[in-house]
């Protein structure tokens, strides 16, 4: 399956020596990244902030971004396309395999056997907010199907998402370096 999502429009501001706010960017992210061995998948990374408070006019860094946890003390914006997981049991083993060894080498995984195969833990508070479709966050004990509007907020436990829907959805992250 291709992605059939529309690509994410990143528009960024600025301020002027007067003062005065403009347009500095208005297109693609420079940091788009895909699984080719999970068609469908995509993380569009948009801002990442290296430090709390951050300084406003700190320079687009996010190209130089890897992984999926913050910097120290920092944070990360990111909107990811999920097509629908794989039926098959292996199928979808390989699936987060290639997705974990492609994109999220720091997320610490705690997969147990008979867990979802895309367990992973950050030391990070996340705010998740779907914007299309619908996503399962599956946690330890319990899972709850998420769809466009809701939010989860995410403080550092044991979860993985699952597309069962059968149609691509998409979900925006804000990651928050924690302790």
């Amino acid at each position: 399956m291709t992605n059939s999502l529309n690509p994410i429009r990143r528009v960024v501001t600025f301020d002027d020596a007067q003062g005065r706010s403009h347009i500095l960017e208005d297109g693609p992210s420079p940091a788009v990244r895909v699984v080719t061995e999970r068609p469908g998948y995509r993380v569009t990374n948009l801002w990442r902030t290296q430090a709390s408070p951050s300084p406003m006019e700190a320079p687009d860094s996010i190209s130089d971004h890897t992984g999926v946890s913050p910097p120290p003390g920092g944070t990360v914006l990111r909107i990811i396309d999920i097509p629908p997981e794989p039926t098959d049991p292996q199928e979808l083993q390989r699936a987060m395999e290639a997705t974990f060894s492609s994109m999220y080498r720091d997320a610490h995984r705690e997969v147990k056997p008979g867990e979802h195969p895309g367990m992973h833990r950050t030391q990070t508070v996340d705010y998740a907010l779907m914007l299309q479709g619908e996503l399962t966050a599956i946690l330890d004990e319990e899972e709850t199907v998420l769809r466009a509007g809701d939010v989860l907020i995410q403080r550092g436990t044991n979860h993985a998402w699952a597309n069962r829907s059968g149609q691509p959805a998409r979900i925006a992250f804000i990651l928050i370096d924690a302790k």
